[in-house]
């Protein structure tokens, strides 16, 4: 069974996802999104470096509502700049964040939160992945944007991935 379907979560989020984007729960439809479904975790699975376990699923979804409310804020924010150019408080500029995150699946999610958020940008990651670089839009306090990508974003991804 896990060889056929080596990850189920994903083969029903790619059924899923296929008919939503196609608007259609024709025969063909429904036939190709299996397929998809099918093959693609097959397909994939030597680029996951390794399995990823969801320790902690009510830390996760506190994790996303605060990613979706940073998310909107920061929304409005850029939005605010684009507009009104001259509102500008600060500079932008490069953040370095220590980081104790090792788990490449949880750094993954790191930098999808990151780059999702309008305003910064995953700059690099150290070879030893010890320190990472984030550009910010505006940055009046580096230690205490870092303090809060540590505490927001870090911390929960190690409860949830690491714990």
């Amino acid at each position: 069974m896990k060889r056929w379907l080596p990850a189920p979560l994903l083969s029903l989020a790619l059924f899923a996802l296929w008919l939503l984007l196609n608007r259609s729960l024709g025969l063909g439809q429904l036939l190709l999104a299996g397929v998809l479904a099918l093959l693609i975790p097959v397909l994939t699975a030597g680029l996951r470096p390794v399995p990823a376990r969801v320790r902690r699923p009510g830390v996760a979804l506190a994790l996303a509502l605060r990613v979706l409310a940073d998310s909107v804020r920061s929304n409005f924010t850029v939005a605010r700049l684009l507009i009104r150019p001259g509102s500008r408080r600060h500079a932008a500029g490069f953040v370095y964040v220590p980081l104790e995150l090792r788990d490449p699946n949880a750094l993954a999610v790191l930098a999808m939160i990151v780059c999702i958020t309008p305003g910064t940008a995953w700059a690099e990651l150290s070879l030893d992945r010890a320190t990472l670089l984030l550009h910010v839009l505006e940055v009046d306090d580096a230690s205490a944007i870092a303090a809060y990508v540590k505490s927001s974003y870090e911390r929960p991804l190690m409860e949830i991935f690491q714990a």
